[in-house]
């Protein structure tokens, strides 16, 4: 897990992120230094190692289906906080990203990139999610905090321990932003609750609808449960479940479709994890969605406990997918960041 720092070029680019940094915690960044906000945001230091294969034993090898392996890092730090990413929106600009770990902290900075390779992570700051009270939501027993959606400036967070989903004013208020309630699943089994989460924006079928996957919560049938928020109004349906895999985060894509990842581990054969493409128009109450696998990779691959999942479009119209790790805060496991081009977009 040795990792070389990426170092700081100043630039217009670099100026820009920390314009953005700014907005993000509500303070300046001194360089160099510690922010500390009223909100609790410090400044960390992640150090990153390249990933420059994808398959551990086909090097060269960049095409895997439908995707194309842009590169990964393998991302350490000395905070005690950092780990445990569990959910990721990436910004527009395939640079800035707000992540979420597990016990209920933010993960904010921006991806340094050599050509469209990543190779580092800059002014990455952590600070824990406030709940309404302006105490953090690990304060409340809140943690498990597994999935992100966002709409217009505002971020739908899952609580899976819970069942319950809040939003964010981030646009606003940054890291320093309050939760406000949305929603809350009671029939969900402890520990198999939310870990995906999709707003629907408008001119798409169910425009307004916020879309929850768990992570295992069964039907009779053995199907994955899923539910249709849309202010007051809930409904269900269910995702097929094949060979055993769990949901473990979703994403929307330009195209309007869902995009589901998904993991299985056993003691025997280890971890596993898939890429899982459902149509949005196929989602409906009492519908059971089923999608093609664009991606399957277990230990012969760089892979470790893949939780989150983040979409952007580059300027040059590539759709790019982005995968974090939840190290579980175990020194045997990592925290990666592996990047794909999805090919048919």
């Amino acid at each position: 897990m040795s990792g070389i720092a990426t170092r700081l070029h100043v630039s217009v680019r670099a100026a820009a992120g920390t314009l953005v940094l700014a907005i993000l915690i509500g303070t300046l960044a001194v360089p160099g230094g510690t922010v500390r906000a009223s909100s609790g945001a410090t400044s960390i230091v992640v150090k990153a190692r390249a990933i420059d294969a994808f398959k551990v034993t086909e090097p060269e090898r960049r095409r895997f289906g439908l995707l194309r392996f842009r590169g990964g890092l393998e991302l350490r730090s000395s905070s005690r906080k950092f780990g445990g990413l569990s959910a990721l929106h990436m910004a527009a600009d395939g640079e800035n990203f707000v992540a979420l770990t597990d016990k209920g902290s933010w993960f904010t900075g921006r991806i340094v990139y050599r050509g469209v390779r990543p190779v580092g992570i800059a002014d990455a700051v952590m600070a824990p999610a406030l709940a309404s009270d302006g105490r953090p939501l690990s304060k409340r027993g809140w943690y498990d905090t597994e999935a992100l959606a966002e709409n217009r400036g505002w971020f739908y967070v899952g609580i899976e321990r819970v069942h319950r989903i809040v939003r964010f004013n981030f646009a606003r208020d940054g890291v320093r932003a309050r939760a406000r309630p949305v929603a809350r699943l009671r029939s969900l089994p402890n520990n198999r609750g939310i870990e995906g989460l999709v707003f629907v924006p408008k001119g798409l079928p169910l425009a307004g609808t916020l879309i929850a996957f768990s992570e295992r919560s069964l039907d009779r049938a053995g199907n994955l449960r899923a539910f249709l928020i849309r202010g007051r109004k809930r409904s269900t349906f269910t995702v097929r479940r094949s060979r055993d895999f769990d949901i473990s985060d979703a994403a929307l894509l330009p195209s309007g479709d869902v995009l589901l990842l998904e993991r299985r581990f056993s003691w025997t054969t280890g971890v596993a994890i898939r890429l899982r493409r459902i149509k949005l128009s196929s989602i409906a109450p009492g519908a059971r969605v089923d999608g093609p696998v664009l991606l399957f990779a277990d230990l012969g691959y760089e892979i470790d406990n893949m939780e989150a999942l983040g979409v952007h479009r580059t300027a040059r119209g590539e759709t790019v997918l982005t995968l974090l790790s939840d190290d579980n805060f175990s020194a045997l496991q990592r925290t990666l960041l592996l990047q794909f081009t999805l090919l048919d977009e």
